[in-house]
């Protein structure tokens, strides 16, 4: 990277969901700040994200964070040392963006910077580029909460949608499990924990769509074979937690490994990335190492701390679509159900 690029400051904000985020990015990579004020200790006695409590904690949290963030990347007069401000704007918790969208126009119109929405799921995508040097073409695991898809990059900007869901995101049945054996919320991190000392073939939980032909996914019949498991087990005494995380978590790891394994084979594109809040689950980046070792597969798994929502990955999908020659004005508004396939 050139200095000159470096020199070129974009500021990120994201609040899709229940994390506030800013970042600041000098040109496509280099770290300039990175803050978050994470809501997860309010949620959690909810077993999940109350769509209206986030939005007002993230307007508690904006200004403070902002002020942070600018003070750590030693920006004193954002006028002149910004080049762009990039905003998430979907998809997302229509509340939520909302905040984050406007604090980004206030911005844009008091100091006179350009403005750009940036799609979350694109931003997950750049979380790989914003952490080591990606060139496209390549197939990109986005596996969070909300969302598990596989996504063919083309080119920067250039995504096709290979395939999805047919019901729960990946991340959303571990929250479940682990809401019905009372591990809290989030599921994932303490589930992962878990299964770490537990027999992963204890219990024979299906693997869901093993044996069909297409680049899909359904987790709401392993979750509820899985629920169906923890109450007979509970029947007998105390259900051997360990087991059941490690038996469910392989599950989940094999749908994932089998539809990526598909969708090399169908496009012949040997470079993957991985990115959301499953890409730090420990199963799944073992899993992830040994089949792109055995198969000379590239790839790229970013740091755990870029895998949940983050600004860094905002900031570094801004600067790459700003640079294609996309802006937004001051009409731009959130979409919660934003596309870009």
């Amino acid at each position: 990277m050139m200095p000159e690029e470096e020199k070129f400051i974009t500021l990120a904000i994201e609040t899709s969901c229940d994390d506030t985020a800013v970042a600041l990015l000098g040109g496509a990579r280099k770290v300039l700040a990175d803050s978050i004020s994470s809501q997860i200790d309010s949620h959690s006695a909810y077993g999940g994200v109350v769509p209206e409590l986030a939005s007002r904690m993230h307007q508690e949290a904006m200004l403070p964070l902002l002020e942070s963030a600018l003070a750590q990347a030693g920006v004193k007069n954002p006028r002149e040392e910004l080049g762009l401000i990039a905003v998430t704007a979907g998809p997302g918790l229509i509340g939520s963006l909302m905040v984050g969208v406007m604090t980004a126009k206030a911005l844009s119109q008091g100091w006179g910077v350009p403005l750009l929405g940036v799609n979350h799921l694109e931003g997950h995508i750049f979380a790989n580029a914003a952490s080591e040097e990606l060139v496209p073409p390549f197939i990109s695991l986005i596996v969070s909460g909300g969302h598990t898809e596989v996504v063919l990059a083309r080119a920067f900007g250039d995504y096709e949608l290979l395939g999805t869901t047919r019901d729960d995101a990946a991340g959303e049945a571990y929250d479940k499990i682990s809401k019905v054996l009372g591990l809290g919320y989030p599921g994932g991190p303490v589930i992962d924990r878990l299964a770490a000392s537990g027999d992963a073939y204890a219990f024979d939980l299906p693997v869901p769509l093993a044996s069909t032909r297409e680049i899909e996914f359904s987790f709401s019949g392993l979750k509820t074979a899985a629920m169906t498991l923890i109450e007979k087990e509970s029947e007998r005494g105390a259900p051997p937690v360990a087991d059941i995380c490690a038996s469910f978590q392989r599950a989940v790891v094999e749908s994932l490994l089998k539809k990526i394994t598909l969708a090399v084979k169908t496009t012949g594109v040997k470079r993957l990335t991985v990115s959301g809040g499953v890409a730090a689950n420990s199963a799944l980046r073992a899993a992830l190492e040994k089949y792109s070792a055995e198969k000379s597969i590239e790839l790229f798994l970013p740091p755990r701390k870029m895998c949940t929502d983050n600004a860094v990955m905002i900031a570094a999908a801004g600067y790459n679509s700003y640079m294609r020659g996309n802006l937004s004005d001051l009409r731009l508004t959130p979409n919660p159900s934003w596309s870009i396939w």
